[in-house]
């Protein structure tokens, strides 16, 4: 039975994205902070077998604990990521380390972590999951913006690298998806978000799954998000920045 590792499991996309695998018959291993919502959904998921693995992925160390535990797995799904709203000189440095500590640094050693036994068995998939933000500045999120912009240049390197092993990296580039995201980087009054109509997560999850098992690499749902991406790459940075800027401002 294939196993399928997804951090960040309890909510939003990860959590579909459980769904989905569990559906199509892998083992799950699912990561998150809080046991008891893990063990919820891994009773929720049954039939399929779920091991939860309850740890903050922003600690240093947790990768390899994770790792120690669970030491192949079939499909790597690195959801798991947060966001900080306001401006960077004003926000608590401490949070922001540990933003980038768990979308950035933890992501990159699990990938690490799980290569080499996806490249000896000739097969294996990755899934790093962006933003549309990677595409360009972000004011009022300055922090979380370039997270994003690295997942999305290092996901498109290692596929490149990984060409002809069997192994795939695709990196799913969300636009705003309804989840908790928004209310845990206190962004509700946002103008990126409030009022705004949402993709639905469940979506977003069945657009990237489809993506990932067809070897994409980058997957951005949406059409409308197409678009912006891509006009957003024809224009000068200095409009983009400005614009973004006034999209993310308080309303």
């Amino acid at each position: 039975m294939p196993a399928a590792l997804i951090t960040g499991a309890s909510s939003g996309i990860g959590l579909e994205l459980a769904r989905l695998f569990a559906r199509e018959g892998y083992r799950l291993v699912l990561v998150a902070r809080t046991r008891k919502r893990l063990e919820e959904i891994a009773q929720e998921l049954r039939p399929a077998e779920a091991q939860v693995i309850p740890i903050d992925l922003s600690l240093p160390g947790a990768p390899e604990e994770i790792h120690g535990k669970v030491p192949k797995v079939d499909v790597l799904v690195n959801n798991a990521g947060f966001g900080v709203f306001g401006k960077f000189a004003e926000k608590g440095l401490a949070e922001e380390l540990n933003m980038m500590q768990l979308n950035m640094t933890a992501l990159v050693m699990l990938t690490r972590l799980y290569l080499p036994n996806m490249i000896s068995a000739g097969n294996g998939k990755i899934m790093n999951v962006a933003s549309t933000a990677a595409f360009q500045p972000g004011p009022l999120m300055a922090i979380y913006f370039a997270t994003k912009a690295f997942v999305l240049s290092f996901s498109e390197a290692i596929a490149n690298e990984l060409e002809g092993t069997g192994v795939t990296v695709t990196a799913l580039c969300p636009g705003p998806t309804a989840s908790d995201f928004q209310e845990r980087a206190n962004m509700q009054n946002s103008g990126l978000v409030k009022g705004k109509r949402m993709m639905a997560a469940l979506t977003v999850a069945e657009i990237g799954y489809r993506g990932m098992m067809a070897g994409k690499t980058i997957v951005i749902p949406g059409l409308g998000n197409k678009l912006l991406t891509q006009s957003l790459r024809l224009s000068p940075r200095s409009i983009v920045t400005k614009m973004v800027r006034r999209m993310q401002e308080e309303r």
